[in-house]
């Protein structure tokens, strides 16, 4: 049985920083993930010759200063700074995404930015209401702007109707929630403050950098190893794999989903784990098409919330860099939410290439005519918050807390929408949370998570 104080499940961002930040403090570290490669859904891959991000991906401009200095000093030069240059197609329409001013009034109709301001203006008289969705933008944006853009965006990403999808995913997905925070972002724009950061390598270069500093400081990162089993002790966790190894740690630090993790854990009498019926996921198809051209569009993202597109982005990873990339092809990378009991889910690599490039020649761009197609299913793709799924997080969230010797973080870990920044301020966080002796300060790691819900998706 090999020894150790920490084991980390999961090799993305936040198992990483984590590993790496215990490393450093000179705890012993050994880091699971089932995967061949490290980074998750954050990681990069290999297709036509180009390295690819499963969907599109930035580290934003409101990356805390501690993270970006750490992942500079690790990237150097590697790590880009980019304007935004997208666009979303809304009224049969394409806008600037982010849109700036002039944008919106010469791309869109008069009379729509009429009925859109006036409807705002009414929203912000009336009191706010936000138990769900829909009551969520209306009172914030008004609901003119809710049935043009987020209310058929949110039936795509999540497959839900607004007014059944919980008022809390709305706030922890629209930073821009009332008329005086659109206004400022718009005028960011006119200003040159939308801007992000880019590895020349892909976004996978972020955990990969992560894990070179991790095992310079002493981490163990094993990968396509599977978890099979977790047993809780009183001052020590067993981690069973699926290989025959079985590791004794101090703690376990879990990014996984919140749902495998509780299939994971060994029942103890008296505190069964808690059904996880409410707990749900959207997956996603993402869609990859070879097109024999330099660039497809001068654009880095385009954005699809109409109902009559499959798509809700189509990415090309060209644009978000100046990389080593071929001259004579470019990817793109559309996404398709969906569920695996879909049709779309089953269809065949042929078939979904087929149906985007159909759908971007309605858009009036040009049919991209792929020479090659490649297609990844995710299956944990969003987290989807029903009215009510608290009924079923929180005591799931607790069952985990009783576990003196467990902590659950990150995207997956946390049933959370965030941004790669957000999961590297967690995966701090805790460390930061661990004293001399490696035990956790539990009162400041709370207070740590509590600040986590305040967090919103930066798009």
């Amino acid at each position: 049985m090999t020894r150790t104080d920490f084991v980390v499940l999961g090799a993305g961002p936040a198992g990483l920083g984590a590993a790496y930040r215990l490393s450093y403090l000179g705890f012993r570290v050994i880091v699971l993930e089932r995967q061949a490669v490290v980074g998750g859904l954050a990681g990069s891959f290999e297709f036509a010759g180009q390295r690819v991000d499963y969907g599109s991906h930035r580290l934003h401009a409101a990356t805390p200063a501690p993270i970006l200095r750490l992942l500079r000093a690790r990237l150097g030069d590697e790590l880009q700074q980019r304007g935004r240059r997208g666009r979303i197609r809304i009224r049969d329409r394409w806008l600037a995404f982010p849109p700036g001013p002039a944008a919106i009034a010469r791309s869109l109709p008069p009379g729509f930015l009429v009925r859109a301001g006036l409807s705002a203006a009414v929203a912000t008289v009336r009191p706010r209401r936000d138990r769900n969705f829909a009551e969520y933008v209306t009172t914030g944006l008004g609901r003119v702007m809710g049935e043009a853009f987020y209310f058929p965006y949110a039936r795509k990403i999540w497959g839900v109707e607004p007014d059944g999808l919980s008022g809390e995913q709305a706030r922890r997905r629209i930073s821009a929630d009332t008329p005086w925070k659109l206004a400022r972002r718009v005028s960011a724009r006119k200003q040159g403050g939308r801007f992000f950061y880019y590895p020349a390598g892909g976004f996978g270069r972020i955990p990969e950098v992560l894990a070179e500093a991790a095992v310079e400081e002493g981490a163990d990162i094993r990968l396509s190893t599977e978890v099979a089993g977790i047993r809780f002790g009183d001052s020590s966790v067993t981690v069973a794999t699926s290989g025959g190894d079985r590791i004794k740690a101090g703690q376990v630090w879990s990014t996984i989903p919140l749902t495998s993790l509780a299939e994971l854990v060994e029942t103890v009498a008296g505190d069964p784990t808690p059904g996880v019926a409410g707990i749900e996921y959207r997956a996603m198809l993402l869609v990859y098409l070879a097109v024999p051209s330099g660039r497809y569009t001068p654009f880095d993202a385009h954005y699809f919330p109409d109902r009559d597109i499959a798509m809700t982005r189509v990415s090309e990873p060209k644009n978000y860099r100046d990389g080593p990339d071929p001259p004579d092809r470019t990817v793109l990378c559309a996404e398709i939410p969906c569920s695996p009991s879909d049709d779309m889910w089953s269809r065949t690599d042929h078939e979904l290439g087929a149906m985007v490039g159909d759908a971007l020649a309605r858009c009036g761009l040009e049919h991209p005519r792929p020479v090659e197609v490649a297609v990844r299913r995710l299956r944990f793709a969003y987290p989807v918050y029903r009215i009510g799924y608290e009924e079923s997080l929180t005591p799931l969230i607790a069952w985990a807390d009783r576990r003196r010797n467990l902590v659950t973080f990150g995207r997956q870990g946390l049933f959370a929408h965030d941004n790669t920044h957000h999961t590297l301020a967690m995966a701090l966080a805790a460390a930061d949370a661990v004293g001399r002796d490696g035990r956790l300060d539990h009162v400041s790691w709370e207070a740590a998570r509590r600040s986590f819900d305040r967090h919103v998706v930066e798009d």
